[in-house]
């Protein structure tokens, strides 16, 4: 016999504050535009790759999310906390995985990016995720360049210096991130953050929406 799966409890204004921004921010995002090909052999529309950082790892068969995100992006820091608690919800039932996906509006969405895929390379992603979305008003939408902030995170959070300064300034970093920005466009997305539920865009129009689109994908 199944059993009977509650619906968690969600505080509405949260989710209201992160898509009012998110409906903002979709009209001040470039309208961007791509080719066919893909880089290093990529398969197509494909929301997670054999390279994608997950930072939840659910059983066999389970259900995968991924975002789409840009740390810098006000909305993604909206939706955040949100992602955490779900995250915690669905801790050992889900796999939940992020990826680039800077946009050309905010100064330092790449240097945020190149910081934390450096930090990947040290183990510790999600150290410097977590780092990225707490501390985004202190430095986020602003016209100077933070990649020293960025390199103090890195020492916060006990990277080996001399790997991490040739990390993120490496073309290999740099071409890590490309990949994952050039996925997204092939997906369609334009604008972050963007939850991919199964290989499939989720709609999001309420907190509703979004746990009931986990939930239905559970009870397959």
């Amino acid at each position: 016999m199944s059993e009977t799966r509650t619906r968690p409890t969600i505080k509405p204004a949260l989710f209201i504050s992160a898509l009012v921004v998110a409906l903002f921010a979709s009209f001040v995002i470039y309208d961007a535009t791509r080719g066919d090909d893909k880089p290093d052999g990529r398969s197509q529309s494909v929301a997670i790759q054999n390279d994608t950082h997950v930072l939840d790892q659910g059983p066999d068969g389970s259900p995968t999310l991924v975002e789409f995100l840009d740390f810098e992006c006000e909305a993604c820091g909206a939706f955040y906390p949100l992602v955490e608690q779900m995250r915690e919800r669905y801790d050992g039932e889900i796999t939940f995985a992020v990826r680039y996906f800077p946009l050309d509006g905010h100064r330092n969405s790449r240097n945020a990016a190149y910081a934390v895929e450096s930090a990947a390379r040290q183990g510790k992603i999600e150290q410097m995720y977590s780092m990225m979305f707490r501390t985004q008003s202190q430095w986020g939408d602003q016209n100077v360049d933070h990649a020293d902030t960025f390199r103090g995170f890195a020492e916060d959070i006990g990277l080996d210096m001399n790997r991490y300064d040739r990390d993120v300034a490496s073309d290999s970093v740099k071409q890590r991130v490309e990949r994952d920005y050039q996925d997204g466009l092939s997906l369609g997305v334009t604008g972050t953050p963007s939850f991919f539920l199964e290989n499939e865009r989720l709609e999001l129009q309420s907190v509703e929406d979004f746990y009931g689109s986990i939930e239905d994908a559970l009870a397959q």
